[in-house]
């Protein structure tokens, strides 16, 4: 289809993508399997340069005869359209994709082999225990080919899978959340993940209510990944050369070089990340501020976002690039966070805590000002006090108010990074190692009647 496309245009240049997908998934609720199924999908975006023109036209389920019409449609579009601000050369001399040709393998309930027996064991455990558990388990599988008229043929297959765990108790009023990310369910240990929700659901046997105020909070892994993912999403030089956001330097330009955060803090993307690896070339299917479709096939290479704590790139396309006078370094589909070497587990963070809390995860995360990066969000399914290095009971949820960029410069400490699953944004933004860390003085702006 790709090769076909090509063929069939008639405009100065042209990328075509395809997107073939695959998903698997297994519901329960109550400890008890509710549903399972599998789709596929499959998106053809044609991608039309004529001058400095382009058009777009996306269409799902093409058949063969409808081709030639959405190249036709494409073609036209660019014919008609004004000339594109990030108009550039299309990018090639990239090797094709040794897979290229092989076939698509879709996946399959199969993937829950190993999975369902041990959700069922979870569930036998669960019902013993007076709690009921309730979530899901997905897993898709995404081939995407682009194609260009400069000679590009490059294939990724994306694995992504994640599983969603909640735990009541009997009388429904107690509720605890976990998740992990995973390439395909073998590493998932679902009776880990159980044992941790009961022994949450048994701190929160005791309810400590507290006011709102800054306090010494301990956010997990999931937590961390939620903001430091928004912060990413932030990071657009346009933004920042237009003095729209955080990573505005005032006065012009952007902060790259300026220091962020006062420990050895590390924020990076890398395609060959073990466990979390993902697409190694651009895949751009419109343009946007951070974005090109003339970038489409670009090399991704390990990024380093912030390094040692010191703002090192921003989001880049190779106009942008031009306009700030830095590298373009495009978006990469996983981020990773660490911190000095020997960062302790989050057990042993909290065996070393003296007052605070602990927070699961966080919840409707909003941008209250761009400038600041300042976000508004709610606390969900458990927050715990802890005191003397011991968890003594759980806490009434808060509405909290911080920046993530801010809280670099607070955090007192850096736990050990690994990989998690982002409770907010886990439906767009999936791969991430993230640590726990403490922060001092985390806002909790107001009481949340949310329980």
């Amino acid at each position: 289809m790709v090769d076909k496309a090509l063929e069939l245009s008639r405009a100065d240049g042209c990328v075509v993508l395809v997107d073939e997908g695959s998903t698997a998934n297994l519901r329960f609720a109550g400890n008890t399997l509710t549903t399972n199924g599998v789709a596929r999908s499959a998106r053809l975006t044609v991608i039309s340069i004529a001058g400095q023109g382009v058009g777009v036209v996306s269409r799902a389920a093409v058949r063969p005869d409808q081709l030639a019409d959405v190249v036709a449609a494409a073609d036209q579009a660019a014919r008609d359209a004004q000339p594109a601000e990030d108009a550039r050369a299309l990018v090639e001399g990239v090797p094709a994709s040794p897979s290229w040709g092989e076939e698509v393998r879709p996946t399959d309930i199969g993937v829950f082999e190993g999975f369902a027996p041990a959700l069922g064991e979870a569930f036998a455990a669960a019902e013993s225990g007076g709690r009921k558990l309730y979530g899901f388990a997905e897993h898709s599988l995404t081939t995407t080919f682009l194609g260009t008229s400069t000679g590009l043929r490059l294939r990724h297959d994306q694995p992504t899978g994640k599983l969603e765990l909640n735990a009541k108790s009997g009388d429904m009023k107690r509720s605890a959340w976990t998740g992990v990310s995973t390439e395909d369910f073998t590493d998932v240990d679902v009776a880990a993940l159980d044992a941790g929700l009961a022994q949450r659901l048994e701190w929160a046997k005791t309810r400590v209510d507290l006011p709102a105020g800054r306090y010494e909070t301990l956010l997990p892994p999931s937590a961390v990944a939620d903001l430091m993912i928004y912060a990413f999403w932030s990071s657009g030089a346009r933004d920042a050369l237009d003095g729209r956001s955080v990573y505005a330097k005032p006065g012009g330009g952007t902060r790259v070089g300026e220091q962020l955060a006062t420990l050895p803090i590390t924020l990076s993307s890398d395609p060959a990340a073990a466990g979390i690896a993902c697409a190694p070339f651009v895949t751009a299917h419109a343009s946007g501020r951070d974005s090109s479709v003339f970038d489409n096939g670009l090399p991704l290479a390990a990024t380093d976002w912030i390094s040692a704590g010191t703002l090192r790139s921003l989001l880049q396309t190779r106009y942008s690039a031009e306009l700030s006078g830095l590298d373009a370094t495009p978006g990469i589909d996983n981020l990773i966070m660490t911190g000095p070497a020997g960062g302790r587990s989050l057990e042993e963070m909290i065996a070393s805590t003296e007052r605070g809390l602990l927070v699961t995860c966080l919840w409707y995360i909003r941008e209250v000002d761009p400038q600041t990066l300042l976000v508004t969000g709610l606390t969900r399914d458990g927050v715990y006090l802890v005191e003397h290095g011991e968890v003594v009971g759980e806490v009434n949820n808060f509405r909290f108010n911080e920046s993530p960029i801010d809280l670099l410069g607070r955090v007192s400490e850096v736990g050990a990074s690994e990989r998690t699953l982002p409770r907010e944004w886990n439906d767009y933004f999936q791969r991430t190692v993230m640590p726990a860390v403490r922060v001092p003085d985390f806002n909790m702006s107001t009481v949340s009647q949310a329980s």
